[in-house]
């Protein structure tokens, strides 16, 4: 099995993918923009060759060197885990007439617009919405669907550049601060908890499957500065609140035309108990959801993902232990992290629940919480019970303190 993986080295989670691919018996070909020498060591051990090109997201070149790279050289799959990739490398199959998803179909997991209408057909609930390129579209779809709305690019990832609109005024100001989005969704704003739909699949059914609670939504945690974001995997999926999001997941995924891989979908559960879909991707959730799931099972989903992708075959037990909380934490202050309080005693109290520990230590410049939902590292604990785990992510949330100046 000869496999093409475009950017092996990153995101940083993309080497465990490389890993992954290695370990399942695939001979890796990894295209990236990283120079050879500067790529990791236990990524260049999982490589069998590699493509240096110029700039990874110019997919027209990309397209080229890659045809010019691996001519006479046979290859069984050209994989991305990446959003910004997944297009590349479903043009790259189609190109060498590989098996995989079309370019149409993908598409329809990355053009917001083009997706909600192929899952409205369907007759799931999304979100109202309008394709917007131009401020006269945007006020005219404002004004049909009313306010509160929601705005954010058609091909964007997770919650960047993306607008909670409340009046036409506000709309103004934030169309101001999206003049480099080429198009925007304009969408009905859903009142209720947010929740993910993270599936491995096999010809789109799913072999693996998780929810995962946010708290707060993303776009508030995108927003307050002060929050310190938590994401929790839901060992139960048999609540009777989770159904109904399950189900449209799975309607989704039917919509959409999913083949193999990994998807990570993003849904809402309204007081009523509706569940509306939000968005889906082709590709794993980012913030280290795969390492929570990982946790929540005691499994390597790196590891059988890359088996799905090669071998259409999924080997890991799906049974489900824990409640794994993930804490982003955001330091006070600018500059340099100076000190961390709250969390030697935290450990001393809960240290047995806690599989990783990634806060910044004193002396590293501390991140801008604006541009990475990680921030400032984190936390991240599991327990078998879901209101203790709710408990301890909450006292890391409250107690644990970074500091920079």
């Amino acid at each position: 099995m000869k496999v093409v993986f475009l950017a092996p080295s990153y995101p940083p989670e993309m080497q465990q993918y490389t890993r992954g691919l290695a370990e399942v018996g695939a001979t890796v070909y990894g295209v990236g923009d990283t120079p050879a020498a500067q790529l990791p060591p236990n990524v260049k051990r999982h490589l069998a060759d590699y493509l240096q090109v110029p700039r990874l997201l110019d997919e027209d070149d990309v397209i080229r060197r890659v045809h010019q790279w691996l001519r006479g050289r046979e290859v069984d799959r050209v994989l991305a885990n990446w959003e910004v990739l997944v297009v590349t490398a479903a043009r790259l199959r189609e190109r060498f007439g590989l098996p995989g998803m079309s370019v149409d179909t993908v598409n329809g997991f990355r053009d917001k617009e083009l997706m909600k209408e192929r899952v409205r057909a369907a007759g799931l609930r999304t979100a109202r919405s309008a394709r917007i390129k131009t401020v006269a579209e945007a006020r005219a779809a404002a004004e049909e669907i009313g306010y509160p709305l929601i705005l954010k690019p058609i091909a964007g990832a997770g919650s960047a550049d993306t607008y909670r609109v409340d009046s036409p005024q506000e709309l103004e100001r934030v169309l101001g601060a999206m003049r480099q989005i080429p198009e925007a969704s304009c969408e009905e704003f859903i009142t209720g908890d947010e929740f993910t739909f993270d599936t491995i699949c096999i010809g789109g059914q799913p072999v693996y499957a998780n929810v995962a609670h946010y708290l707060p939504p993303p776009l508030i945690a995108r927003s307050v500065e002060s929050i310190s974001p938590v994401i929790i995997t839901v060992r139960d999926l048999q609540q009777e609140k989770l159904a109904a999001g399950q189900q449209l997941g799975r309607g989704v995924l039917q919509a959409l035309g999913m083949g193999d891989g990994f998807t990570h979908m993003e849904w809402f559960r309204k007081p009523d108990g509706e569940a509306v879909f939000g968005e889906i991707g082709c590709r794993p959730g980012g913030a280290h959801i795969v390492d929570q799931m990982n946790y929540t099972s005691d499994i390597d989903l790196f590891r059988e993902w890359a088996r799905v992708a090669c071998w259409g075959t999924f080997q890991a037990p799906t049974e489900r232990k824990y409640n794994a909380a993930i804490i982003f934490k955001r330091a006070k202050g600018h500059g340099r992290i100076t000190r961390i309080e709250g969390l030697n005693e935290f450990m001393k109290k809960y240290g047995e629940f806690v599989v990783e520990q990634r806060l910044l230590t004193p002396g590293t410049p501390r991140r801008n919480w604006k541009h990475t939902l990680t921030s400032d590292g984190h936390i991240l604990l599991r327990h078998p019970d879901w209101d203790k785990a709710y408990e301890l992510s909450q006292i890391v949330a409250d107690e644990i303190h970074l500091y920079a100046e």
